[in-house]
C-alpha cells in the first residue's frame, strides 16, 4: 500500500515538472553558443541583424586594435590598481561595468545576434552568459578571442603546464604570447581606428 502510494507520488511530482517547463519554456538556463572568429565573421557578413561587440577595455580596444567595425562595451574596466596576480604584475582591470546590460539594452534588440568578443574568450564568455541572463535571445560567445590564448595552450591543465614547463625550460621563441589563434590568427580585418558610431555611448559627448 505504501509502496503505491510513494509511485502515485513520483508519478504526480515528474507531471507537475513536466507542465511547469511546457508553461515556462524560459525557466530553463540557456548557454550562450561558442563559435570561432571565423565562424562569427562569416555571419557579419551573411546574417541580418548581426553585431559584433567587444567587451575588452578601452586601451585594449585602442592600442591592441580592433575588428572592424567592433562595437565597444567594456565589461571590465582598468583601473590604476598595480598588482602582482600569481607570478605576473599587471595593472588591474577589475572593475565591473555595472552599466553594461543597461547600455548594451539601449543600443540592441533582444532579438539581434550579437556576437561578443574579448582578448582570449574568458571575459566574453562572462559577458555573453550574463545578456542570456537579461533576455538576450542570440547570444554568441567567440571563443578564441581577439589575440587569442597564450601559447601553448591545452584543455587539460596538467598537459598545459607541463609543455609550458618545457617551453620556459628551453626558451622557445612565442612563449607566453598571444596571436597564435583569435581574430587575428585568422587574418581577418582589423584596426586602430576609433569610429565614434563604434565607442562605448557614456564616452561620448553629446552636441
Amino acid at each position: 500500500m505504501i509502496k503505491r502510494h510513494l509511485t502515485l507520488g513520483s508519478i504526480v511530482f515528474f507531471l507537475g515538472i513536466f507542465i511547469f517547463a511546457k508553461m515556462s519554456p524560459d525557466c530553463l538556463a540557456q548557454e550562450p553558443k561558442k563559435i570561432l572568429s571565423i565562424e562569427a565573421y562569416d555571419m557579419l557578413n551573411t546574417v541580418p541583424d548581426t553585431f559584433l561587440i567587444d567587451v575588452r577595455t578601452r586601451p585594449e580596444y585602442q592600442f591592441v586594435g580592433h575588428p572592424h567595425q567592433a562595437y565597444l562595451f567594456p565589461y571590465m574596466f582598468m583601473t590604476k590598481d598595480f598588482n602582482k596576480v600569481d607570478e605576473t604584475y599587471m595593472y588591474q582591470h577589475n572593475q565591473k561595468n555595472k552599466a553594461f546590460i543597461e547600455e548594451i539594452s539601449k543600443v540592441f534588440k533582444k532579438t539581434d545576434n550579437l556576437l561578443i568578443i574579448c582578448r582570449d574568450g574568458s571575459k566574453s564568455s562572462l559577458a555573453a552568459k550574463e545578456l542570456i541572463s537579461a533576455g538576450f535571445k542570440k547570444v554568441f560567445d567567440v571563443e578564441d578571442g581577439f589575440e587569442g590564448a597564450e601559447f601553448p595552450t591545452f584543455p587539460d591543465d596538467n598537459k598545459d603546464k607541463f609543455y609550458r614547463q618545457l617551453a620556459k625550460r628551453n626558451k622557445i621563441y612565442g612563449f607566453q604570447h598571444r596571436r597564435h589563434y583569435g581574430w587575428q590568427w585568422w587574418g581577418l580585418p582589423w584596426t586602430y581606428e576609433m569610429d565614434p558610431k563604434y565607442i562605448y555611448p557614456p564616452d561620448i559627448k553629446k552636441p
